[in-house]
């Protein structure tokens, strides 16, 4: 019997663990956040998803450098089903929210091309703008530019701390993270859906 905490061995004799409380509480909360800051809406898909699998993907980025696609990828098409929905309900066409996953996602490819970002930054980046762009393009900006001040803070931090030197990588994917919830925390002063 497990506790939840406790890894487990799947049946390919490789190790899987499981989620631990503290986790679990964090997607509830973000959940939470992300009802009360969207409403009933069927936008609420990409966020929920995010609010499931942000503790992970900030801890796997912290302790390896990475971002893994099955985690960030199953986003997209939960997030364009959500947009969709609301879309034809509401009557209205993507367009903010297709047209802010590109920028985010170009801008992002070309730090990846220069060095800067890795491209599970790029990845995370592109599903990040689809769901803060389907709120608006205001939101959007917003946390993207939350994201880089985070991550401004983060590396003054570890470089007056002494932790690396001008050539430590920092990994970007929880201070992307941190913009988004920040950003969604704000929505209702912020935007409303702009699609």
């Amino acid at each position: 019997m497990t506790t939840g905490i406790e890894p487990r061995i799947t049946t390919d004799g490789g190790e899987r663990r499981t989620r631990p409380v503290g986790r679990v509480a964090v997607a509830a909360l973000l959940g939470i956040l992300t009802i009360v800051a969207i409403g009933p809406s069927a936008l609420l898909l990409g966020p929920g998803y995010l609010a499931w699998v942000s503790a992970d993907l900030a801890r796997i980025d912290i302790e390896s450098h990475r971002l893994p696609n099955r985690l960030v990828l199953p986003g997209y098409p939960v997030a364009l089903a959500g947009i969709a929905a609301h879309g034809l309900v509401t009557d209205s066409a993507p367009t903010a929210a297709l047209a802010c996953c590109a920028g985010w996602f170009l801008f992002f490819l070309l730090l990846n091309l220069g060095g800067g970002m890795g491209m599970g930054d790029v990845k995370l980046a592109g599903l990040l703008g689809l769901c803060l762009g389907s709120i608006g393009i205001v939101p959007a900006i917003v946390g993207i530019a939350l994201a880089f001040l985070f991550g401004g803070i983060g590396g003054i931090v570890v470089l007056a701390r002494r932790v690396g030197g001008s050539g430590t990588h920092v990994p970007f994917g929880p201070f992307l993270l941190a913009g988004f919830w920040v950003t969604v925390a704000l929505l209702p002063a912020l935007a409303t859906p702009a699609l």
